[in-house]
């Protein structure tokens, strides 16, 4: 189960980066609706996508369905990958490149580090919230029903 998470959620951080670093090259207004709904559009896709593929090569290589609780687990994984991988890619963003990426982040007249933690707290906290409810409802759909004897 680990290297499936290991191995979506690293896919999600890599698309995650290929869009952040394609969308600044060619649009460099950090004002434009690309960074803000279109980078969010994008990431929820390809996240909710990579939990659904995870959580389906689950089952295949159980050679059943995976119950309701193993598909959460998995996808809450998949998510902590990506959220710690997406993270540590603004990290080194943050310090290659600088702060004007962080220019459009709400209270950015606050200190900078201030302003950093916030906008790694939200990152973080929200990767996971999102993968939380991605993984439910995923695993509700895609779980082996138990049936009960009568």
């Amino acid at each position: 189960m680990k290297k499936l998470a290991l191995k979506y959620g690293l896919i999600i951080t890599v698309a995650a980066m290929a869009w952040v670093i394609i969308a600044h090259w060619l649009v460099p207004n950090p004002q434009s609706p690309v960074h803000s709904l279109g980078a969010m559009a994008f990431f929820n896709i390809v996240h909710f996508v990579c939990i659904f593929l995870g959580v389906s090569e689950f089952g295949r290589q159980l050679g059943e369905r995976a119950i309701f609780k193993q598909s959460l687990k998995l996808g809450v994984w998949i998510s902590f990958v990506y959220a710690i991988g997406s993270s540590l890619f603004f990290v080194i963003v943050l310090v290659v490149i600088g702060t004007k990426w962080l220019e459009r982040e709400p209270g950015a007249q606050l200190p900078l580090g201030l302003v950093a933690v916030q906008a790694f707290t939200g990152l973080f906290l929200g990767t996971m919230l999102f993968g939380l409810v991605y993984s439910t409802l995923i695993a509700f759909f895609m779980a082996k029903r138990l049936t009960r004897s009568a």
